[in-house]
């Protein structure tokens, strides 16, 4: 049978030098033990040695050595101080924690509480509860504070049913008494429904939870397109205005050329009359010198004899300079020729640069028919929704709140309220037509001023000459060739609607920074036949996105 361990008291293994429990005790020849770092600092000041406790002399330093025994019961007692301070602080309570309701010093962490006794419990004052019969039976739950909110106030009883008709907790006298005709449950059953309904909320916020993280990554993902499509139009963008640039450049460097060619060549016509000039005047002075050395000479033999050669030489006939000019090379009109050849350049490039806008707007074409439930009763569609004509009957249709009752025009069934739409339009051999696109509430009952204003962005033509834009206020435009068909554009965030020459790729007019509020649909006002001349349909194409420009 194994020994019990009894150690001493801790002060009985007290170093009476450092006050503290023995590390490495030495035991002296009177019996007194020291810690040995402590003796061996005391002899290392105090001369002669001595015994710090009874002051026996020692006339030699004694040899010190570890009583093993003594050793081994202080670093027990140090190892169980740790462990009690280490179970101390684990479960100490901490702000927030629940504290056991049983300790008297310094509060520990509750592991349970007790719905029966209305008490929190730490784990030493626990264990009743779990050995004790008749507090096993007692309800347990994790530690919780106010416990006295689960008393009924009324009846002083634990609240551990649960009334479906009046949706509240209730304590047993409550069934009887208060609620014996209602529908009580346990709490423990409601709970199980009450858990049920969770897991299935939890599934829906989880769904939610990933519904939204796919719209993450689905703005993520647009975000991305968004920023290639940018440096894309970008790089397009730097490569036609350097092109431009390149153009401006090489016409003003021609322009220069020219004029410089035609000041050198005025310069080298005057240098070469110069030249010719100061040779004359060489000759003439050589000529002078002759005439004076003649005049002069008193040999009359030689001057009479010299006089014929002489006079013929000076008076000989010479080139007649009056006559002969500078005439300064015109300028007029190099700068103007210039800035008109630049003109051409720059309009093809502008043609091939919309030829190439007009094949990206086209990738956003979408089938668009004709709404008859919004048309006015004197136009007449195809059955197949893509024609409209103004008639010379008024038929006699019952009103709706859709159909145009005043104006003469209808709207797409199609509506617009994101995105970018395209589709295109034949208006060849109209002289007078309406065409863009009109918000939902337009007005369909009265006379409308077309105009954003008034949830209208359209072009018109009038007496087959007149292209205007009412933008509020009206934009005349003008065109360099009247276009057959005309091409609508809407960029519904961008605040963008746009028309275009489909077969020039000309852009016509561009209604930017608009507000849209609503739904769009495409508006269509073919405007009265005028005696014949205006009967020709308007006709929605079908658009080709690969179709060619035609160059006129």
């Amino acid at each position: 049978m194994a020994a019990a361990t009894c150690l001493p008291a801790e002060d009985q293994l007290l170093c009476s030098i450092c006050l503290d429990v023995f590390t490495d005790p030495v035991t002296l020849s009177c019996g007194h033990n020291f810690c040995n770092t402590c003796i061996t600092a005391h002899w290392d000041t105090n001369v002669p040695h001595h015994c710090p406790v009874c002051n026996r002399l020692f006339h030699f330093r004694p040899e010190l050595h570890v009583n093993t025994l003594i050793s081994e019961m202080a670093a027990q007692i140090r190892h169980g101080a740790h462990q009690e301070s280490r179970s101390s602080e684990q479960h100490a309570a901490k702000p927030g924690d629940v504290p056991c309701d049983v300790c008297t010093g310094p509060e520990l962490k509750a592991l349970k509480s007790c719905l029966v006794c209305l008490t929190s419990y730490c784990e030493t004052h626990l264990e009743p509860h779990l050995t004790k019969s008749g507090l096993k039976r007692h309800q347990l739950i994790d530690p919780v504070k106010n416990l006295e909110d689960r008393m009924c106030k009324k009846h002083d009883k634990l609240l551990e049913l649960f009334c479906k008709s009046d949706h509240m907790c209730v304590c047993m006298m409550c069934a009887m008494l208060d609620h014996k005709t209602h529908d009580v449950v346990a709490m423990k059953d409601e709970c199980e429904g009450k858990k049920s309904e969770l897991v299935k909320t939890e599934a829906e916020i989880q769904q939610m939870i990933e519904k939204r993280r796919v719209k993450i990554e689905e703005i993520r993902r647009s975000v991305e397109l968004s920023n290639k499509a940018a440096d894309r139009e970008m790089e397009e963008g730097v490569q036609v205005f350097t092109a431009l640039k390149e153009t401006v450049e090489r016409s003003q460097a021609e322009l220069i050329k020219t004029i410089t060619e035609k000041q050198r060549t005025t310069e080298k016509q005057a240098e070469g009359f110069i030249t010719e000039l100061q040779q004359e005047i060489c000759d003439l002075k050589k000529r002078s010198s002759e005439v004076e050395q003649l005049s002069r000479s008193e040999d009359h033999l030689h001057l009479i004899q010299s006089f014929p050669s002489v006079n013929t030489a000076a008076t000989a006939p010479t080139k007649d300079w009056a006559e002969v000019t500078i005439t300064p090379p015109s300028y007029e009109g190099t700068v103007v020729r210039a800035v008109n050849q630049l003109k051409e350049t720059l309009s093809e490039q502008m043609r091939l640069l919309y030829e190439v806008e007009l094949k990206r707007v086209r990738r956003h074409a979408v089938p668009v028919t004709l709404d008859p439930d919004t048309a006015h009763p004197r136009l007449i569609l195809s059955d197949d929704g893509k024609q409209v004509a103004y008639g010379d009957i008024t038929k006699d249709l019952p009103p709706t709140p859709k159909k145009f009752s005043y104006c003469a025009c209808v709207l797409g069934k199609q509506s617009i309220s994101a995105g970018q739409v395209y589709y295109e339009v034949l208006i060849k051999g109209k002289t007078a037509w309406d065409l863009g696109v009109a918000e939902e509430s337009v007005n369909r009952k009265g006379q409308i001023k077309a105009n954003p204003q008034n949830g209208l962005w359209t072009i018109s033509l009038r007496d087959g000459r007149r292209y205007y834009a009412p933008a509020g206020p009206t934009v005349h435009l003008c065109l360099t060739s009247q276009p057959e068909k005309v091409g609508v554009f809407v960029s519904y965030e961008e605040g963008l609607v746009s028309f275009y020459d489909a077969d020039t790729a000309a852009l016509i007019y561009s209604f930017t920074g608009c507000s849209f509020t609503g739904k769009l649909y495409p508006f269509f006002g073919p405007s009265p036949s005028d005696a014949g001349v205006n009967s020709a349909p308007l006709i929605i194409c079908s658009v080709n996105q690969e179709e060619g420009i035609q160059h006129h």
